[in-house]
């Protein structure tokens, strides 16, 4: 094959495990109404296409600041601000409705284009809308009445179902409706993240406007975070990490929302086009994700782990850095194996062999993938199976290599000749090979 074609090849078969995994799951999909006057909002709309039609359940939360803040400004209206939201008057109210739905329209005009030639060439997405949000008032802040600024009370979760099953997209707009007939102004956020803990959504997505900064000139901000890791940096950064206001509220909802049941949530900037697919469907991703739990594991090898261990190790053991071994070796001896995972994907693992006569443990197939090296994985791995060695009863640890003698060097082994290898692998030693013996006493 060609190195185009192996190349699609390849990535074609990267992707498949996400495209099995999504289908039928829901994603709650939150963007502003910035994003919606974007050039590339266009491009946006045939990658919801292209999701609806890979079988996953979306719902669509839209925003709609900026056409609402043009809509007051046409009216000469002024309103106030407390805590970051609106303080939505009767005139005021006016303005949102009006503002929320020409947008709601247009974003449902988009959805239901069948341009040629295009991810939208035969789309058969229908669009549905209805009075799933129930709100109530925000009340009075800091003695300001709010009026019709409210917030979500209840998501009829069971109607956004019964839409999703029959294929439809859902489009819910920032208005709740009160059991007496009121109206109220939501944030999208709330609208969102609301909606994804009613559903028990496997995703949801936040499109930023702008970026999140780094913690520091040092310091990127966290690619991955669990929930409990997120709440200190939210408490504790207002001046280490210049966030904006949507920025935080995009941030704090997404911690709620994985602390209440939504699996996975993910932050990412609207202004690179594709960005959501590139965060869906590779591994390392493009924005920042927020989870429930680590998605990093250290455990015991299975024997349905022998195909992942085995695309791990076969390009070292074809350079020659590990020793050979088959599938039915593998089999055998995966009750020796740890192995490194993170995301339900194999990125490390390592064997233990006891030798009780010599009070000792050889350390085996030490094996890290090529593209998350020098990140600490394989330190992790050799702390866990010292520990393992030591909760054995054994005191010593010895590894053979041809390769990574200095990193072993460098966690405390000292090099040693292989006369000083216990009884049965000095028997085995491969004079042909030459492997370095290094040891450590535990």
């Amino acid at each position: 094959m060609t190195t185009g074609i192996t190349e699609f090849v390849a990535w074609f078969r990267s992707v498949a495990p996400y495209i099995h995994t999504f289908r039928n799951k829901v994603f709650v999909i939150c963007f502003s109404g910035e994003m919606i006057t974007d050039d590339n909002f266009v491009n946006f709309i045939h990658d919801i296409n292209l999701l609806a039609s890979l079988g996953v359940r979306l719902v669509l939360v839209h925003g709609a600041r900026p056409q609402i803040q043009l809509r007051l400004d046409e009216s000469q209206l002024e309103t106030q601000t407390v805590n970051g939201m609106r303080v939505t008057d009767p005139a005021a109210l006016q303005c949102v409705k009006e503002s929320v739905g020409r947008v709601h329209h247009e974003i449902a005009a988009l959805l239901s284009m069948g341009l040629p030639n295009s991810p939208m060439a035969n789309a058969a997405i229908r669009v549905t809308s209805g009075n799933f949000v129930t709100a109530c008032p925000q009340g009075v802040i800091q003695g300001i009445d709010l009026m019709h600024t409210g917030k979500v009370r209840k998501i009829n979760a069971p109607a956004i179902h019964s839409r999703l099953e029959q294929g439809d997209v859902v489009l819910i707009s920032p208005l709740g409706y009160s059991p007496t007939g009121e109206i109220f102004n939501l944030t999208m956020e709330n609208v969102a993240t609301e909606t994804a803990i009613a559903l028990r959504a496997e995703k949801l997505i936040f499109l930023l406007d702008t970026p999140i900064p780094p913690l520091d000139e040092k310091m990127a901000f966290p690619r991955e975070l669990t929930a409990e890791e997120m709440k200190p940096l939210l408490k504790n950064n207002k001046k280490k990490i210049p966030l904006s206001d949507n920025a935080r509220l995009a941030l704090q909802s997404a911690t709620r929302a994985c602390e209440f049941g939504v699996a996975r949530t993910h932050l990412i900037s609207r202004e690179t086009d594709g960005a959501m697919l590139q965060e869906l469907f590779t591994h390392n991703g493009i924005g920042t994700m927020i989870t429930q739990e680590t998605l990093q594991a250290l455990r015991k090898a299975e024997i349905e782990d022998v195909g992942g261990i085995l695309l791990l190790i076969e390009p070292l053991e074809a350079e020659g850095i590990l020793v050979r071994r088959g599938r039915e070796l593998l089999e055998i001896e995966i009750d020796r194996f740890i192995v490194f995972e993170h995301d339900n994907v194999i990125l490390g693992c390592a064997a233990l062999y006891p030798f009780p006569e010599e009070d000792a443990c050889e350390l085996a197939c030490l094996a890290i993938h090529a593209d998350y090296r020098n990140q600490g994985h394989g330190n992790r791995l050799l702390k866990y199976l010292e520990n393992q060695a030591i909760s054995m009863g054994f005191h010593k640890l010895f590894v053979l290599t041809t390769h990574a003698m200095h990193w072993f060097i460098e966690h405390g082994f000292k090099q040693v000749t292989p006369a000083e290898l216990p009884g049965t692998k000095k028997n085995l030693y491969n004079y042909q090979r030459k492997s370095k013996v290094l040891c450590k006493k535990l």
